[in-house]
């Protein structure tokens, strides 16, 4: 896991877009996962800003609030479209969002799986982290094996979003996430992290033990996977300092 802290989210998400631009230029039909929520939303910003060519570009979007009209203005479908996709030169047949609709969750869920598989697996996988550790909608007790499937979302989790919706009790109870494993088999993950209500989630994720309390925390075990960091969101890392270290000293064909 390499730690990556900038001063602000901007200056963190700027490395995160140089990575993101990176693989789309060295592989344009690369398979993006993507994230949705707050966090993202300067990095598909400063994506859409570099101009890149997304024709060949498939995109899997990591979950969906199950029972919202796809044109609901807080479906992660109407999110993305407005956020990101109408922006670029993405075709339509190429994104993947689950559907938070269908009358047979568990086979959209098993579909979704075969339509990932079938795309050749997600290359880079872009990711929140939740104030109790969530990735995707992967609650706290998650199984780090699991698979896409239905979630319960926990009473922190639609307080958190309630922002988005006006009232907690206007948040959906359940949603459509990728499962851990789901995530864990990308060859690249990528999670943002901003702000000081972060801190304490990111801390357990990279310093404390590997723990569905906090399934932020299995991504120690991935083979490559980044975490770019505001100041604030570091605060509360114990090795802060070396981590700022190593990324200043890599080798200059190393640095983004």
């Amino acid at each position: 896991m390499e730690i990556i802290i900038q001063a602000t989210p901007e200056a963190a998400t700027s490395v995160a877009a140089r990575i993101v631009a990176r693989l789309l230029r060295e592989k344009p039909n690369a398979v993006l996962g993507l994230a949705t929520g707050s966090t993202p939303l300067l990095l598909y910003r400063a994506l859409i800003d570099m101009k890149l060519d997304w024709r060949r570009v498939t995109t899997f979007n990591l979950d969906e609030y199950i029972g919202l009209p796809q044109d609901h203005p807080q479906s992660y479908h109407s999110f993305m479209w407005e956020n990101l996709f109408r922006h670029i030169n993405i075709p339509k047949e190429n994104v993947n969002i689950p559907d938070g609709n269908a009358s047979d969750i568990p086979g959209c869920c098993a579909a979704y799986e075969q339509r990932i598989r079938d795309a050749g697996g997600i290359d880079l996988q872009i990711l929140g982290i939740g104030t109790d550790g969530h990735i995707g909608f992967n609650e706290p007790t998650s199984s780090l094996a699991s698979r896409t499937r239905i979630k319960t979302l926990t009473p922190q989790t639609r307080k958190d979003n309630a922002r988005f919706f006006g009232s907690e009790a206007d948040v959906p109870g359940h949603v459509i996430t990728m499962g851990i494993g789901t995530i864990m088999e990308a060859r690249q993950n990528l999670m943002l992290a901003f702000g000081n209500n972060k801190a304490r989630a990111i801390a357990e994720a990279v310093e404390g033990p590997i723990t569905t309390i906090n399934p932020a925390s299995i991504l120690q075990m991935h083979p490559d996977a980044k975490v770019c960091l505001d100041a604030e969101a570091a605060a509360q890392l114990k090795r802060a300092e070396y981590y700022r270290w190593v990324y200043d000293n890599k080798p200059d064909w190393q640095h983004l």
